[in-house]
């Protein structure tokens, strides 16, 4: 017998859970598009050279790639990912986004501010919270080369974030060039920054000790890592002059913390926090994450990644994006019950199948629906009255009999 499961690492959403992620994507979505930014899509597959030379990260490791098909199809003893498959699932929305923008730049509007809300995959090993499909939502302005962007993506998302209910959540903020400055000072090498960065980036997970034992297992000196390990648990934005000498970042950095501070209201934390990674490559300046409450997790993070667009129009486009984590945000959503399930303005409206003209059935929910309320058409069964208990689910307000009831009735 086939199983009825979905795939591992996926799952099936029932009603009352959608019409929550429903009700808050458009909460998400009109306070997106009330700030001027515009919704656009891309497809879910990309060729597979472009996802590969992303600078994606530990993403990379977690590709869904698809065969190539008929003649381009060659199997061989010695073939390789690209020999064997050509396209690929994305595994976030940035990298669709500026292959998007550089094929469509004369149509779009500059500076560009999209919105992006859909699924992303990942070879994940599923376990509680992390699915292998998964929904994102990111709004990204491209084309602003100031700091000025990363404010209004900082605000717009806090917004969003407060009119889903969550407050007193912080946004931590770093500077990838003063992460790599501070990597270099502490004496590794330029090309192995990147590699470095992947290592800090599990310091939420594995701690201090963690990252320390697998710099070392890298093959990294002893001195190198005490001396980088040492930084990252003193250096903070007042002594972060004595460890760099990049002053126009560090006031960059400044800038946006203490503009972030006058647009909080007290409703949120603005902090810089020097541990913070981001594990993908191609951020290039301020980089920043949300976290909430006692979970071990950011529920929206994003930067600056001012050199990816050039890499498919040779030509330098600034950029920078923030995504908000939907699964996540659904997670603590439910379990604290901040959005339990609503009744809607709905109500059955119950009909003789033998006797009643459907036409006039569906006329008589149109003046319903005109009204404001979602309506159910449903046949009555022999056993009405148990019927009616089996549609008492908290769903409707109540129902109407067609032809009979001119008020709603309770159940």
């Amino acid at each position: 017998m086939i199983s009825s499961k979905p795939v591992r690492g996926t799952r099936d959403i029932l009603p009352d859970e959608m019409r929550i992620r429903d009700r808050l994507e458009q909460k998400i979505l009109e306070i997106y598009r009330v700030h001027g930014f515009s919704r656009i899509e891309t497809p879910v597959m990309e060729n597979l050279e472009l996802l590969l030379g992303s600078e994606g990260g530990e993403n990379l490791k977690m590709l869904f790639t698809v065969l190539k098909r008929g003649e381009k199809l060659e199997l061989t003893k010695d073939a390789t990912t690209l020999d064997l498959c050509d396209m690929g699932l994305r595994f976030d929305l940035t990298l669709p986004l500026s292959r998007f923008y550089s094929n469509n730049q004369s149509m779009l509007e500059s500076p560009f501010k999209a919105i992006q809300i859909g699924n992303v995959f990942r070879a994940e090993r599923p376990q509680k919270g992390r699915f292998r499909s998964f929904k994102q939502c990111d709004i990204d302005i491209i084309g602003d080369p100031s700091i000025n962007a990363e404010i209004e993506l900082m605000d717009t998302t806090a917004k969003a974030l407060i009119a889903m209910g969550f407050k007193g959540f912080t946004i931590k903020v770093n500077h990838r060039q003063l992460l790599s400055a501070v990597i270099k000072k502490a004496g590794f090498s330029a090309e192995s920054i990147g590699t470095v960065c992947i290592s800090l980036d599990k310091i939420d997970k594995v701690g201090t000790d963690g990252v320390t034992q697998e710099l070392l297992e890298k093959g990294f000196g002893q001195e190198q890592v005490q001396s980088l390990m040492s930084c990252v648990a003193s250096i903070n934005l007042e002594n972060l002059g004595q460890w760099v000498e990049d002053t126009e970042s560090i006031e960059e950095l400044t800038r946006v913390i203490n503009s972030m501070k006058t647009l909080s209201k007290d409703q949120f934390e603005i902090v810089f926090d020097f541990s913070l990674i981001r594990g993908m490559g191609y951020y290039t300046g301020l980089i920043f994450e949300v976290s909430y409450g006692p979970y071990g997790y950011s529920i929206a993070g994003g930067g600056r990644y001012d050199n990816m667009i050039g890499k498919y129009n040779k030509v330098s486009v600034p950029a920078v994006g923030f995504s908000i984590g939907f699964e996540r945000i659904i997670s603590i959503l439910l379990e604290e019950e901040k959005d339990a399930v609503q009744v809607d303005k709905a109500v059955i409206l119950f009909y003789e199948p033998q006797h009643d003209s459907i036409p006039e059935v569906i006329a008589a929910a149109d003046v319903w629906r005109g009204k404001g309320y979602r309506v159910n058409l449903v046949a009555m069964k022999k056993k009405f009255g148990k019927q009616i208990t089996a549609w008492d689910n908290g769903n409707y307000q109540g129902f109407v009999v067609f032809g009979r009831d001119q008020e709603i009735k309770t159940f």
